[in-house]
């Protein structure tokens, strides 16, 4: 049975595109289902999304005797341009378990990258690296925390058929967080809470843009030499600030500042899908309001921890590993007897990232999930 790969076009297309995975995991009891909304802001070029300012983007799908069995995207990246010319990426990869179907979503995205000039192909990353990079190949058997992918296993396989190498993993660390951290933590943080020249403090909500703007700029400092960087935009920026503003609860957002200026901040958050699980992909008609209602105070076991950074000029420092454990403890302290807070997931982390690798493993938590990025050439096709 022949298949047939075409743009997205239609709003019929596009729907087609964001349901298909609801399709294909249906029977997996640990996927949990983005919110369609966000799904459809993320993918169109004429919406809010920021990143079509720097960045384009094909959308496919596969059909056999029309019916849908895969998707995928393909995008060129100006701000990746700028740090490695060439390189084109692809993602929103979903198939269903056939060779053929696999095999012509990935040619097909090949082949518009080697139309836009591209001379190495780079997936999945959908569609950049603030959103899901990277493709589920440890960890099936647990639910993905927010704003984590999850993937069904024979994907990497259909990746690795179509001649590409994993090129880097991204690792979530779990940690029990309720009965507190290893005697060592404790003395460290003890010993920072006396350093005169270190203040930890919450999120501002009185002052939360100018906050925002801090963390923000700290993350762009702080992230700028790490593997697969690209800067923020000040249009994402603004974009990034509006979206987290009802997501941001002030005891899980730690500024820490030493010798009075800002030096490190942490980002933490309820899982919310826990909270969406139940809304399968909806909020109209009355998804919003419970969502709304359960936002308020939520009572969830698990939190994850999307982001850290420190100023580049204490990196690699004691202070720095100071600044991270007194926030990891603070907002602990936080979350436990406000949230109910169990467990919480530190990531993704660079597999290189040793400094981060050096706290995960001193809070005593463990890999649970680990993200593949991978790469090939992309040759020249004879006329």
């Amino acid at each position: 049975m022949t298949v047939t790969i075409s743009p997205v076009g239609s709003k019929a297309d596009r729907r087609a595109f964001i349901d298909l995975p609801w399709t294909l995991y249906a029977n997996d009891p640990n996927w949990r289902p983005p919110l369609k909304a966000d799904v459809k802001e993320l993918i169109n070029p004429t919406g809010p999304n920021p990143w079509f300012q720097h960045g384009k983007a094909e959308f496919f799908l596969a059909k056999r005797e029309g019916k849908v069995v895969g998707r995928i995207s393909a995008q060129v990246c100006q701000l990746v341009q700028e740090r490695r010319p060439g390189l084109g990426q692809w993602g929103l990869f979903e198939t269903i378990d056939d060779p053929e179907v696999a095999q012509a979503l990935i040619a097909t995205a090949e082949g518009w990258l080697r139309q836009q000039g591209m001379t190495q192909a780079q997936g999945p990353i959908s569609i950049s690296t603030w959103d899901e990079p990277g493709l589920l190949v440890q960890g099936f058997d647990r639910p993905p925390r927010v704003m984590m992918g999850h993937h069904l296993p024979y994907y990497e396989a259909h990746i690795l058929a179509a001649g590409y190498a994993g090129v880097k993993d991204l690792q979530a660390w779990s940690v029990a967080v309720a009965d507190g951290f290893p005697e060592i933590v404790n003395r460290i943080v003890a010993a920072g809470e006396k350093n005169s020249r270190i203040r930890i403090r919450q999120l501002d909500m009185s002052r939360y843009e100018a906050d925002a703007a801090i963390l923000l700029d700290i993350l762009n400092e702080a992230w700028s030499e790490n593997w697969g960087y690209v800067p923020l935009t000040d249009s994402e920026k603004r974009y990034i600030t509006k979206k987290l503003k009802p997501l941001a609860y002030p005891h899980l957002v730690q500024i820490a500042e030493y010798e009075g200026e800002p030096a490190a901040f942490m980002i933490s958050m309820p899982d919310l899908n826990q909270l969406t699980q139940d809304l399968d992909g909806r909020l109209l008609p009355f998804g919003w309001a419970k969502l709304l209602l359960r936002l308020r105070n939520p009572q969830i076991d698990w939190f994850r921890v999307p982001l850290m950074g420190v100023r580049r000029k204490l990196q690699a420092t004691r202070t720095a590993s100071m600044l991270a454990f007194m926030m990891i403890e603070y907002t602990r302290r936080a979350a436990v007897p406000k949230n109910n807070a169990k467990f919480a997931e530190v990531g993704w982390i660079l597999e290189d990232n040793g400094p981060m690798l050096s706290i995960a493993k001193a809070i005593e938590a463990e890999v649970t999930s680990v993200y593949r990025i991978f790469e090939r050439p992309l040759k020249a096709v004879a006329n």
